[in-house]
């Protein structure tokens, strides 16, 4: 009995340590994480260019973290939706457009005049069931942001997440983007 004890507790320390260990490195959470999913993927070096620059660009007024995924997954990109982990996501027009037509984001007007960018207003359900128009996202294939990694792909749109942890902070980095 005092081995199956002495093993139990071994594998408990090393279960707790390995926890630990896992969380090393990570450091907080970012004010504001940003998710881009273009069509083709995006390679881990870009991800870490686009998240400088916006770094550099934001300075200390929020921190920022960018995510994205190497190969464009249709099944991935609903999870991330929907665990609500990222402020801002980015991604191509039709699935943006898709997610916007289900309601629930947030609108922009006033961060942005709707009508220089009539690539994000639509028309889509409010929380009572009735349909309202707004700016619900941005066109970011043109920002100085995208263009500075040399991306020439589909038309992507950002749009802040419905539960963003801070959407002041996420409004001040969509922001920044859009200034670049």
């Amino acid at each position: 009995m005092r081995g199956k004890l002495g093993i139990a507790f071994k594998l408990v320390a090393l279960l707790a340590l390995v926890v630990a260990l896992s969380a090393c490195g990570r450091g907080p959470k970012a004010d504001v994480n940003i998710f881009i999913l273009p069509p083709g993927g995006m390679d881990s070096s870009v991800t870490e260019a686009l998240e400088d620059s916006i770094r550099e660009s934001v300075g200390e007024a929020a921190t920022v973290d960018v995510f994205s995924s190497p190969i464009f997954d249709l099944q991935k990109l609903m999870v991330e939706v929907a665990a609500g982990d990222n402020d801002i996501m980015v991604l191509p027009a039709e699935q943006f457009t898709s997610f916007a037509r289900q309601g629930g984001l947030p609108g922009m007007d006033h961060l942005f005049n709707p009508e220089d960018y009539p690539e994000g207003v639509l028309e889509a359900p409010n929380d009572e069931g009735t349909l309202v128009k707004n700016l619900y996202g941005v066109p970011v294939s043109g920002t100085q942001w995208l263009q500075s990694v040399g991306y020439k792909g589909t038309e992507m749109i950002a749009f802040i997440h419905p539960r963003a942890t801070d959407k002041d902070k996420a409004e001040l980095v969509m922001k920044k983007i859009m200034e670049e």
